[in-house]
């Protein structure tokens, strides 16, 4: 009994621990509310959610976690995946379902906005289908973190979003075609009330209306905010350099803002920056020495400004940063020494930087991007150094003609996570001989390379860079056979060169190709014809060649074809009739073969087609085609010349030619058919002369129809192509006069109508064509008086000789009473029946009118008959 007396203490002690145990843990894991419970199950049941999909390409999820699927009626929710409960109220105050492949609309009368209590909202990468942000975002007036990015919103944030006073973190960032946007006065009342925000996120929304004033309302946040990111939200105007020095920011991100101009602070900068990105905006003025002041700074970019000066060396001694990015400004100076081993990328390319080669890049161990392009840096780089460099993943140093690469072939330089290697234009003059078994691109063009290449390069092009994917070998002096395009390779550009022989079926293992270029080479043989199957093959370029036989006749249906450039051979044979399945075709380029067939008006169906080329081969017959609306509609150049076709001039295609019919004057920049790996060219006859347009601008128009045998008139329609920079029917039978309605072609820099047999008077409308600067009626049977004025008195001999009816001071050939006419006439003088001839009659007539007058007045004598009827001539036409 006494034994129990002395253990009672004990076991009430323990008793105590249990019922307390007890207690907490029925706070702990008792079950949500019913209400936070059926308003989640209502929500999850409002969209679907594919569990066998993956992220795609664009996506930031590495994989979805399809947290609902836990989401069961009869258990607790919060034990559910995704949401969080407060320990004492059991209410849901979390709710993170970031990557859970949610498909459906977030309709304005939601569950989600039930769950009053939370305080954390996380619904990014969903896909909510366009739908709009709901007003009842406002009801959630104790969030405090707010995470609607990439989940397909769009339209305008609703004003209800400035209720959510608690904010700390909001993230509306979308996608760049979502169309999100936030007017000014949801700003304003946001930024009002939200002031204890510490991360602002609205990437990609669209605030254009948000002027210079309102943004500077961001003071309002100075003791908070943390972290800004407005990339890409065409912000415009001047931003105040205020917003760089606020005292708390550690993440800027005004990216992508090309109207969004301001400079660099000289000071006050805020001091704990980690991260600032300003690039592809209108930043301008120098980097102030005072950057250096950032001493936590690990990334600055400021690329595709319009940034000068210095480069400023306290830049170089920021021993924290890991990237830098001063590419594409007005840079000068030189390349400090590093002080920093932190540095993993650095990007300094297209400035105008001197001095030499920095040997302290070789000491940057981590360094895993180094672009040097387009610099004027000199000295001698030493290629096997890159060598210490064990992280390297790109290398680029191409056009830089002042520093010398030293290559030294004898051994391999090792560069075991090499992936970019770029020495295009780097003047080197040997192939550089490494190992990076993960080598993905090498860019060795433009150089000074010949002879053959060595036998070692082509063995590690088909058995060590098993991951290659571009070979840019252009530009060259390489001679020899054709290397094998290794399995996998999606460019191979091997255009001027001297290599010879044929085209290897071994080609036919490529099938990967996106481009290939082997043209201005001297290569002979037949086209391989499996090219014309290659699924995603866009470019095939192998003009300027050697090459005979047939085109190939093998294009299937859904080919990725865009350009085929076969100009410059020997081919022959009739056109395949399978290149209809190009549907996606935009240069067509055949000139200059011997192909013997008709036209070829079965393309008129291809959408896509802008430049079609058939110039100087066998073809003969009409040019028609069909009564259809759509021939042809995006065609901007045409070459038929140097042909055998005959008939009239192709009215039927021509009425058709959209792409030459609309003007849009409103663009003020030059903008080319295709830029990157490949630029689109083409031969045409420009004012006389032949030209290769090395690059062609998307505003560039002609037809060419020279050197056939065309009869007929010269169809009125032509006067509609009202874009149309050149038109050359020279050398035909055309016959007729010129129609008054090519003074419509407002655009017209050159007209070449010679050699016809063209009769009448040249329009003097023709004078109104205010860019015309070449014109060439010679040898034709034309009369009349040469109109004169504006860009018509530039034009000399040339431009009318062989038309034995004509006059004009242009051939020093007077008319019969030139002194006494008009120096010129205009198109509204013919239309009122004033032209020249009516002029000088009607001169006559009034002189001969005063004869007569002074007969009757000093004689009294009667009418002279005879002189009223030469005064009564009939009206001109």
């Amino acid at each position: 009994m006494r034994s129990f007396f002395i253990l009672l203490p004990y076991f009430t002690f323990h008793l105590f621990l249990l019922l307390l145990l007890t207690h907490f843990t029925s706070y702990t894991f008792s079950l949500c509310s019913q209400h936070d419970s059926s308003a989640l199950l209502q929500f999850k049941h409002s969209f679907s959610v594919n569990t066998s999909s993956k992220p795609g390409f664009l996506s930031m999820c590495l994989s979805f976690s399809f947290k609902t699927e836990s989401w069961k009626t009869g258990t607790d929710c919060c034990e559910w995946d995704g949401v969080t409960c407060d320990t004492v109220s059991d209410h849901v105050i979390g709710l993170d379902l970031s990557c859970n492949n949610l498909k459906g609309e977030l309709q304005p009368n939601s569950t989600i906005y039930k769950l009053r209590h939370l305080q954390q909202l996380n619904l990014a990468f969903n896909h909510f289908s366009g739908s709009s942000m709901p007003i009842g975002i406002g009801d959630l007036v104790n969030l405090t973190h707010l995470n609607l990015s990439f989940c397909h919103l769009k339209g305008n944030t609703p004003s209800t979003i400035s209720h959510l006073s608690k904010l700390i973190s909001l993230d509306l960032s979308s996608y760049s075609y979502s169309n999100m946007e936030i007017n000014p006065l949801t700003w304003k009342k946001l930024i009002h009330n939200a002031t204890n925000l510490r991360e602002l996120h609205l990437n990609s929304v669209d605030m254009s209306s948000i002027t210079e004033s309102s943004l500077s309302m961001l003071k309002n946040l100075s003791s908070s905010l943390v972290s800004l990111s407005l990339s890409e939200t065409e912000l415009q105007g001047n931003l105040s350099s205020d917003i760089l020095s606020l005292p708390n920011l550690q993440r800027l991100d005004l990216s992508f803002n090309y109207n969004l101009s301001g400079q660099l602070p000289k000071s006050n900068w805020s001091s704990p920056l980690r991260y600032l990105n300003l690039s592809s905006s209108a930043f301008s003025g120098e980097i102030p020495y005072s950057i250096g002041q950032l001493k936590s700074l690990t990334q600055l970019d400021l690329s595709h400004c319009n940034l000068d000066g210095m480069v400023p060396l306290s830049l170089w001694n920021l021993t924290q940063l890991t990237y830098l990015d001063l590419s594409d400004n007005h840079l000068t100076g030189f390349i400090g020494e590093f002080s920093t081993y932190s540095l993993q990328s650095l990007d300094l390319s297209s400035n105008n930087l001197h001095g030499h080669f920095p040997n302290s890049i070789y000491e940057l161990q981590n360094l895993t991007n180094l672009d040097l392009s387009s610099t004027n840096l000199s000295g001698v780089v030493d290629f096997h150094q890159f060598s210490k460099l064990k992280k390297l993943n790109s290398l680029i140093l191409s056009h830089n003609s002042f520093i010398s690469i030293n290559i030294d072939s004898s051994a391999d330089s090792i560069l075991p996570n090499l992936v970019d290697l770029d020495f295009s234009s780097a003047n080197i003059n040997s192939f550089p001989k490494f190992q990076a078994q993960n080598l993905q691109t090498l860019d060795l063009s433009n150089n000074y390379i010949h002879g053959k290449i060595p036998k070692w390069f082509h063995k590690k092009l088909l058995n060590s860079w098993k991951d290659i994917i571009h070979i840019n070998l252009s530009f060259k002096m390489l001679q020899g056979h054709l290397p094998i395009p290794p399995h996998g390779i999606v460019h191979f550009l091997l255009s001027n060169n001297n290599f010879t022989g044929n085209i290897s079926s071994t080609f036919c293992n490529a099938s990967s190709l996106y481009i290939l270029n082997l043209a201005h080479n001297n290569l002979t043989g037949m086209i391989p014809q499996c090219l014309g199957t290659f699924p995603h093959l866009s470019i095939l370029d192998m003009q300027m060649n050697n090459l005979y036989g047939s085109i190939p006749r093998t294009f299937s249906k859904g080919n990725a074809f865009e350009t085929i450039k076969l100009n410059g051979n020997q081919l022959e044979g009739p056109l395949p009739q399978s290149l209809a399945q190009c549907s996606n075709l935009e240069v067509l380029d055949l000139g200059d073969n011997n192909i013997e067939d008709t036209f070829p008006n079965w393309l008129e169906t291809l959408p896509e087609l802008q430049v079609l080329s058939l110039r100087s081969n066998h073809l003969h017959g009409a040019i028609t085609c069909s009564s259809t609306k759509h021939s042809f509609p995006k065609l901007r150049i045409f070459d038929a010349s140097n042909n055998n076709f005959s008939g009239p001039l192709p009215t039927s295609c021509i009425k058709n030619f959209q792409g030459m019919i609309n003007v849009n004057d409103k663009k003020t920049d030059l903008q080319y058919m295709r830029n990157g790996y490949y630029n689109d060219s083409v031969v045409v006859i420009v004012k006389g002369f032949f030209m290769e347009l090395k690059r062609i601008l998307t505003t560039f128009t002609t037809i060419d129809l020279s050197n056939n045998m065309f009869e007929g008139r010269i169809p009125q329609v032509i006067g509609e192509l009202y874009s149309l920079k050149g038109l050359n029917l020279s050398n035909n039978g055309i016959t007729g006069s010129i129609p008054q309605s090519l003074s419509n072609l407002r655009n017209l820099e050159w007209l070449d109508l010679s050699r016809n047999r063209l009769t009448g008077e040249i329009p003097a409308a023709l004078t109104n064509l205010n860019f015309l600067s070449f014109l060439n009626l010679s040898q034709n049977h034309l009369e009349g008086i040469i109109p004169t004025g504006q860009q018509f008195d530039t034009f000399g001999n040339n431009s009318y000789e062989g038309n034995t009816m004509l006059c004009g001071f242009q051939l020093s050939k007077s008319c019969k009473n030139e002194e006494d006419l008009p120096p010129h006439s205009t198109s509204e003088d013919e239309e009122s029946g004033f032209g020249w001839k009516a002029v000088a009659i009607g001169y006559a007539c009034g002189a001969i009118f005063g004869l007569l007058l002074g007969y009757n007045v000093f004689f009294f004598t009667g009418k002279p008959q005879w002189l009223l009827r030469l005064c009564k001539s009939p009206r001109m036409n």
